[in-house]
């Protein structure tokens, strides 16, 4: 089974240009540094699937003219990565049924908090409908034949899911991660990871330690994501890459086998 991979954002939390900043990384006028929120679109047997609904999700949807959405699945619960929920309604709307959610009791509780009059007593028209399917490190199952593997991650001390589709793997805001996650990973042919800068950073891997981690689990390709301004411009960044990395960008396409 054939699966894509579309790349809907490829930035930090402020996205790339970040506002008022004119560094030639912000005023590039190479499409390819600019660089929405974070997120993924999985398109597995003519449906569609999102991983975070980050502040742009509006746009990326509007952008790629997704007609339908199956469900989304949550990485975890910073506004980055969840911020966008809210515009399901217009999938309730069309697809007349609640929107499936898989996340972590962490994300729920994050998702209850921050989109209270979801789960209001006091329900109005109009409001998102969201399924909510609880989720842990055990795989599961998405429309009956997609298995789903977690990744669990740290994103400083914040747990973080990434996910294993078949031979892709994709995993944002990493900083640490274990032996067993890490042996989850092995025989992938495609590998997604963040790669903030070349410098340290408290919660995600710098570029050291991405190409430390892509070496470890040995895939044919790695691609890499949630970028920052700071890192350089793509072409940039792409000269400091050994031949199996790229630099990922908004509108990347890659097919993976499930």
């Amino acid at each position: 089974m054939k699966g894509k991979a579309i790349f809907l954002g490829t930035g930090t939390s402020q996205g790339v240009p970040l506002i008022a900043c004119n560094c030639h990384v912000c005023t590039s006028s190479d499409t390819r540094d600019k660089r929405l929120r974070s997120s993924l679109l999985l398109q597995i047997n003519s449906l569609n699937y999102v991983i975070d609904t980050g502040p742009d999700f509006r746009e990326q949807m509007l952008r790629l003219k997704i007609q339908d959405l199956e469900s989304i699945l949550f990485t975890h619960e910073h506004k980055d990565h969840i911020a966008g929920l809210d515009d399901v309604r217009a999938f309730n709307y069309k697809q007349q049924r609640p929107m499936k959610v898989y996340c972590t009791k962490e994300v729920e509780i994050a998702i209850q908090r921050e989109f209270h009059y979801i789960f209001s007593a006091q329900s109005y028209p109009g409001i998102p409908k969201i399924d909510i399917q609880t989720i842990n490190k055990e795989p599961f199952v998405l429309s009956d034949t997609i298995e789903i593997i977690p990744i669990l991650v740290y994103h400083h001390k914040m747990p973080v899911f990434g996910y294993r589709i078949g031979n892709f793997a994709y995993i944002t805001d990493a900083k640490t991660i274990g032996q067993e996650e890490r042996d989850k990973l092995k025989g992938l042919n495609t590998l997604v990871i963040n790669a903030l800068h070349q410098y340290p950073h408290i919660s995600h891997f710098n570029l050291e330690e991405a190409l430390e981690f892509i070496a470890d689990i040995q895939p044919k390709k790695a691609f890499l994501t949630h970028i920052s301004h700071q890192f350089g411009t793509y072409e940039e960044i792409k000269k400091l890459l050994p031949p199996h990395v790229e630099v990922s960008f908004d509108g990347l396409e890659i097919e993976f086998e499930c």
